[in-house]
């Protein structure tokens, strides 16, 4: 169902994927938008490897919302921030590609866990990620990304 990787000598290890899903900051979320256009956001989010899903937040209406209602396939991207070698000028980035199935987490306990733990990664208090739950917690839908297949790639600039 999903293709093989044609750059298969620079893919990375499950693990190494997974490393770079806990770290990253940001990633990069696509849908399939209106009219079949291609919707893609900048966001931030958790990765949470026992539930082998991602989390990210929203509002609870718009054209994210409204996407991945109309087809919830979707498709995730991030990558590290990258080394030089020694010597040489070319970053090495590794990234990470997720497909997977979005959804609305509706739970109020499981979203009030995750939103914390979200927060917690981004905030650099405790106390700032209670204050912001409390005062944005029934506002905010969450969303969960259940991945279907993960691939992960060492790349030279060069």
């Amino acid at each position: 169902m999903f293709r093989k990787m044609r750059r298969f000598k620079q893919a990375v290890s499950e693990a190494e994927c997974k490393k770079v899903l806990t770290e990253a900051k940001r990633g990069t979320f696509s849908v399939i938008g209106d009219e079949g256009y291609p919707y893609s956001l900048p966001i931030n989010f958790y990765y949470d490897e026992k539930d082998n899903r991602i989390y990210f937040h929203g509002a609870k209406e718009g054209h994210k919302v409204d996407s991945i209602m109309n087809c919830d396939r979707v498709c995730f991207t991030t990558w590290d921030d990258g080394f030089k070698k020694e010597g040489c000028w070319e970053w090495n980035i590794t990234s990470v590609i997720v497909f997977g199935r979005a959804k609305l987490i509706e739970d109020k306990e499981m979203k009030e866990d995750r939103l914390r733990k979200l927060a917690l990664k981004y905030y650099p208090t405790k106390e700032e990620v209670e204050d912001i739950l409390a005062r944005s917690f029934d506002k905010t839908q969450l969303f969960a990304i259940d991945i279907e297949h993960m691939t992960g790639k060492l790349v030279s600039e060069k």
